[in-house]
């Protein structure tokens, strides 16, 4: 906050030397004429005249100047009187110049229009300057000077540190056009996978509920399955045959070297064990297309003339095909189940898309591995991420077509169904002149930044063009070169609206 020693606003009306200034030279000969001294200000302010106006008398001549504003832009309209009584306009020549802080000058020439002198540039706000007057009338010069401020205060530079503002110069800056988009995020579908058990079975175990986490190859569910008891015991029924069939041919293969046994018997032994092995792989690959693990079907094959025959040939493990968490359950303990019920869906959030609306009017704007920004204005949080699909359709109502976004989840931020903002650039461009986005100030009904000229500090009404969150372009009010607050630029305002500032002319 502003400190104490921070100096009030320069008053309204502020008076050159504590007082007006002029003198009125004859022309031809250079020589004085009235009295150097102009109409005093009074204890309520500068003298004013007939139509509200500043009064600058000097000896028996005097002008009148006020800034008009009326359903026109701010202009001059100056009345000349002599002793009291307006002169004809035509009569007397006119010119100002007004001088701004930060040295800006404008030159202001004047007409005459019914009993007025009409001045021909507009008077822009804020109406804080030093005016000079040069009014030539029989053939004399009058140079006459007054200055008034607005929208004004004055802060030393210990103040300013202080209190954090911080100056700097306006100028060229390189913008980016920002592009916002909505949507949505959802699953990312490649790492979703819905289970089923492949054949009909009633569920004996459940051992993961909605929000469990998973990992790849770990026990979800068990269940008992005739069909896969059957598949199991024609596994069996193969690996003896298998082995029978081993047997017989090891037995043939040492009476046909004997020469005891003839060679077609040797053959036909041979061709039994090649079919027995074609019958263990086929009914091995069955309980592989069936869920079983290698290491499960081994371990059957070496248990499967053991003398255990309490063994369940009908348990079935039904385990998670990939690491994530369960966002689906669709089944109860003791449940019959078919073959092709979905009866848990796992889903890898570690990362998750961003569904975007594109408009056909900004398809221009976006292409493919783009990089985007997402924002949740909801959660407070954003990401980098790049298009990593464009729709190549547009939706004959929505006339919009879908871009996806594949985003980094990594903390489980990202929750599918949450409505976001997708942000690129637009277009990359650099303008003559910009200030900092967060220098600009509402000021009255203008959006101004607060100019600095030594201890002075004044705001600068703008005319603005192209922002972004960083910069915003000037088209007018503010020439390059020129030093402006540029942080904590609300303690200026707030010191100019305690002082008690006015609009007065």
């Amino acid at each position: 906050m502003m400190k104490q020693v921070m100096s009030r606003l320069v008053a309204l009306a502020l008076l050159p030397l504590s007082a007006l200034l002029g003198s009125c030279d004859e022309k031809a000969t250079g020589g004085p004429h009235g009295s150097a001294a102009m109409g005093q200000a009074g204890a309520d302010g500068p003298a004013k005249g007939p139509h509200g106006g500043r009064l600058l008398p000097d000896g028996e001549f005097e002008i009148e100047v006020t800034i008009f504003e009326r359903g026109v832009p701010p202009e001059f309209r100056v009345y000349a009187y002599q002793s009291k009584k307006p002169l004809d306009p035509a009569d007397v020549a006119l010119s100002i110049e007004v001088h701004r802080l930060g040295g800006r000058v404008d030159k202001i020439s004047f007409r005459k229009e019914g009993d007025f002198l009409r001045g021909d540039k507009e008077v822009y706000e804020p109406h804080s300057f030093d005016v000079k007057v040069a009014a030539e009338w029989k053939g004399k010069t009058c140079r006459l000077a007054y200055s008034q401020a607005e929208a004004r205060t004055e802060i030393g530079p210990e103040a300013r540190k202080s209190s954090g503002v911080e100056i700097e110069v306006s100028g060229p800056a390189k913008m980016k056009s920002i592009l916002e988009l909505s949507g949505e995020i959802a699953l990312n579908p490649d790492k979703v996978a819905h289970i089923v058990p492949r054949f009909d079975g009633v569920v004996t175990e459940i051992r993961k509920n909605l929000g469990d986490k998973v990992a790849r190859g770990e026990v979800i569910a068990l269940l008992d399955s005739r069909e896969l008891a059957a598949a199991k015991l024609e596994y069996i029924q193969d690996l003896h045959k298998e082995k029978f069939a081993k047997a017989s041919f090891d037995r043939e293969e040492q009476l046909w070297k004997k020469k005891i046994s003839p060679e077609e018997e040797y053959l036909i032994r041979r061709h039994a064990l090649e079919l027995a092995k074609v019958a263990v792989h086929g009914s091995g690959q069955k309980l592989r297309a069936l869920g079983l693990l290698a290491a499960e079907i081994k371990t059957l094959a070496e248990s499967h003339d053991s003398d255990n025959r309490d063994e369940n040939l009908a348990r079935y493990e039904l385990r998670a095909p990939q690491d994530g968490v369960v966002i689906e359950k669709n089944v109860a303990l003791g449940e019959a189940v078919k073959d092709d019920t979905d009866i848990f869906t796992i889903a890898d959030l570690g990362t998750v898309l961003a569904k975007v609306t594109v408009y056909d009017k900004d398809l221009k704007f976006v292409r493919g591995n783009q990089e985007v920004l997402v924002k949740s204005d909801t959660l407070g949080i954003e990401a980098q991420g790049k298009v990593a699909y464009l729709g190549p359709l547009i939706g004959k109502e929505t006339r919009a077509a879908k871009a996806h976004v594949e985003i980094p989840n990594p903390e489980g931020l990202w929750r599918p169904g949450l409505f976001i903002a997708v942000r690129l650039v637009q277009e990359e461009f650099t303008v003559p002149v910009a200030v900092r986005a967060e220098a600009i100030q509402r000021f009255r009904d203008w959006d101004v930044v607060f100019i600095q000229d030594g201890n002075l500090f004044e705001a600068v009404p703008l005319e603005m063009g192209r922002r972004n969150e960083e910069w915003v372009e000037v088209v007018g009010g503010l020439a390059a070169g020129m030093k402006y607050v540029s942080k904590n630029s609300f303690l200026i305002k707030a010191d100019i609206l305690k002082s008690g500032a006015s609009h007065d002319h």
